[in-house]
């Protein structure tokens, strides 16, 4: 989960659902907590 990566949340779920709709499937694994850092918000 978000919280146990050290990431807010409310910004990580916020910038994922931003991000859903426009991100290619092969890119997906991008959006994973793990992944995701707070630069791409």
């Amino acid at each position: 989960s978000a919280r146990l990566n050290g990431l807010d949340p409310w910004a990580y779920l916020r910038d994922v659902l931003e991000r859903l709709p426009m991100l290619p499937n092969r890119l997906l694994e991008e959006l994973l907590p793990h992944r995701w850092t707070s630069g791409q918000a």
